[in-house]
C-alpha cells in the first residue's frame, strides 16, 4: 500500500462501516467517514477513531445525490492529497412482499445500496489511475449471491453490486487498481436489528424465531458474523498480498453460500 493512505467509507458511523473504519484507523489509514447519525454521535465516533493517531473527517453527503457524492470525493482529495481506498458500504433495507413493496422504498434502496457505489467509484477512479494504485471494496452481502423472500430491492441491489464489482475490476486490471466485493452473512448491526420485527410481521412468527429460524438458519456456524472479521477481510484486500485478487465476490457468511 502507499505510505500515506486515505480511505472513504460510506455508511461508516455505525454497523459494518464503523467496524471497518475502526480496523482501518488501527492500521494507520486516514479516513473520511459518512453517515446519518445525529451530530453528537458522529463527533464521538470521529474523535474515537482519531485516538488511533490518524486524521478523520466527517462528510454528510447524501448517498442519493450524485453531486454530493462527487463533492465528498473532491473534499477528501483536497484534504488528504488523494484517496487510495473507497469502501462502498452505505445501505438501507425494507422487508415486504413484492406486491406490497412501496415504490419509494425500492427507489431509495437501489439508489443508496447500488447507485451510490457507481457514483463514488466514478469520482475516485481518475485519481487512482493517475497514482497507479487503488482499492475499491464494495460491501455486498450473501444476498448478492443468493436470494431470500420479501427483500426484492435489497437482493436486486446486492446482485447489482457484485456485477458492478466485476466490471470495474476488468476495466482497471492493468492500472494497479483492484475491485472486490465482500459478501457478509448476517451481522447483528442496527440495520439487521431493525428488520427483525419487520420480518417477524411479514412471516407471522416471533422475533426470537426470526433470529433462530430465519437469520441464522442458513449460517452453519449458527453465529453472527462480526464487524471485526469484516474489517480484517477489508484490510487484507487492501494489502499487497491481495494484489492479484480482483473481481471477486468473497463470502464471509458462516458457510451460508456453501449450501
Amino acid at each position: 500500500m502507499p505510505d500515506k493512505k486515505t480511505a472513504i467509507i460510506t455508511g461508516s458511523t455505525s454497523g459494518i462501516g464503523l467496524g471497518i473504519a475502526e480496523g482501518f484507523a488501527q492500521a494507520g489509514i486516514n479516513l473520511v467517514i459518512n453517515g446519518i447519525e445525529p451530530a453528537a454521535e458522529v463527533e464521538a465516533v470521529r474523535a474515537g477513531l482519531e485516538k488511533h493517531g490518524v486524521k478523520v473527517i466527517y462528510d454528510n453527503a447524501n448517498m442519493m445525490d450524485p453531486g454530493e457524492i462527487s463533492a465528498m470525493l473532491m473534499r477528501a482529495e483536497a484534504e488528504f492529497g488523494g484517496v487510495d481506498i473507497i469502501v462502498n458500504n452505505a445501505g438501507i433495507q425494507h422487508v415486504a412482499p413484492i406486491d406490497e413493496f412501496p415504490e419509494a422504498k425500492w427507489d431509495a434502496i437501489i439508489a443508496i445500496n447500488l447507485s451510490s457505489a457507481f457514483h463514488l467509484t466514478k469520482a475516485a477512479l481518475p485519481g487512482m489511475k493517475a497514482r497507479g494504485w487503488g482499492r475499491i471494496i464494495n460491501v455486498a452481502s450473501a444476498h448478492g449471491l443468493v436470494a431470500s423472500p420479501f427483500k426484492s430491492a435489497y437482493v436486486a441491489a446486492k446482485h447489482g453490486i457484485v456485477g458492478l464489482t466485476k466490471t470495474i475490476a476488468l476495466e482497471v486490471a492493468e492500472q494497479g487498481i483492484t475491485a472486490n466485493a465482500i459478501c457478509p452473512g448476517y451481522v447483528l448491526t442496527p440495520l439487521v436489528q431493525k428488520q427483525i420485527p419487520d420480518t417477524a410481521k411479514a412471516r407471522g412468527i416471533s422475533e426470537e424465531s426470526v433470529i433462530r429460524d430465519v437469520l441464522l438458519a442458513n449460517q452453519p456456524t449458527r453465529e453472527f458474523v462480526t464487524t471485526e472479521q469484516l474489517a480484517a477481510t477489508a484490510l487484507f484486500l487492501c494489502s499487497d498480498g491481495a494484489a492479484a485478487m480482483t473481481g471477486i465476490a468473497l463470502p464471509v457468511d458462516g458457510g451460508w453460500t456453501a449450501h
